[in-house]
């Protein structure tokens, strides 16, 4: 099984190069963050045409996830259960996850959380990943089934994956809290499909800013990650970064991570 997460940064903006990757890459299950459309607005005749099943937890203008598959979608929930004691009224749709096959997989669009000093962003941020590892832990690694974890987590888990480390050292992709929830998922069991296949590739990156000529310059940041549990992870054949798509025109800023399980 090919599953792959992509953050398309506005879904109907991108649909030719996602139409086109797909096509290409034929990834058995997709998992797309960043819709930026309601869920009356997901384009299903597009991707039905192509052969892929969709589940959408979609939001006007901001956030949205999705997963595409070309088999059956079964088990969908969207959101995240809040933690004791803690009420966001969190309507922010950053959150699906659903059984395909046998194996459990999320889409997720963890909040960028900047700027760290000002409002309530960066709180937001460690809260939410507060909840995501509670899940993980009471719901998800429980379940007797293969479960990937997939999407934009909006953290580079260490400088080697970022092309700057010390410009970005304030940026709350790169500070402590955010990397240190990010090292309580891989505490609990969960392997990081990438650095697990690739330990010792520095600066391979899912992420170009418009600006600057980052793409060009290959400036990036490795933020977009595949989390397995125990059973997937003996499961592993295969991950890595397509970055074929970023360099299309009109791109998404964000390009495909894939793996590939022995289902």
């Amino acid at each position: 099984m090919l599953i792959a997460t992509f953050n398309v940064n506005s879904l109907k903006a991108r649909l030719p190069r996602v139409t086109e990757w797909l096509e290409q890459a034929k990834p058995d299950v997709v998992l797309l963050q960043e819709l930026k459309c309601v869920d009356d607005d997901f384009p299903r005749l597009e991707l039905d045409a192509l052969g892929y099943r969709a589940e959408v937890h979609g939001q006007k203008t901001y956030n949205g996830v999705a997963i595409l598959s070309r088999h059956a979608i079964e088990d969908v929930r969207r959101g995240l259960p809040q933690l004791p004691g803690q009420d966001d009224g969190d309507e922010q749709a950053r959150y699906i996850e659903a059984t395909i096959k046998g194996v459990r997989v999320a889409s997720i669009y963890l909040p960028n959380g900047n700027p760290v000093d000002e409002g309530d962003k960066f709180p937001y941020k460690l809260r939410w990943m507060d909840r995501l590892v509670a899940h993980a832990r009471d719901t998800i690694l429980p379940m007797e089934m293969p479960a990937v974890l997939g999407g934009d987590y909006n953290v580079c888990p260490t400088d080697d994956d970022i092309y700057d480390p010390e410009g970005w050292a304030d940026d709350a992709l790169c500070q402590p809290e955010s990397r240190n929830r990010f090292r309580q998922l891989l505490n609990l069991g969960l392997t990081e499909a990438y650095r697990a296949l690739h330990p010792h590739e520095a600066h391979r990156y899912s992420y170009w800013d418009y600006v600057k000529g980052r793409w060009q310059k290959d400036e990036g940041l490795r933020i977009d990650h595949l989390l397995l549990s125990p059973r997937a992870a003996d499961m592993l054949e295969e991950c890595d970064i397509d970055k074929s798509p970023r360099g299309k025109e009109k791109p998404s800023d964000h390009t495909p991570v894939w793996c590939r399980l022995s289902v």
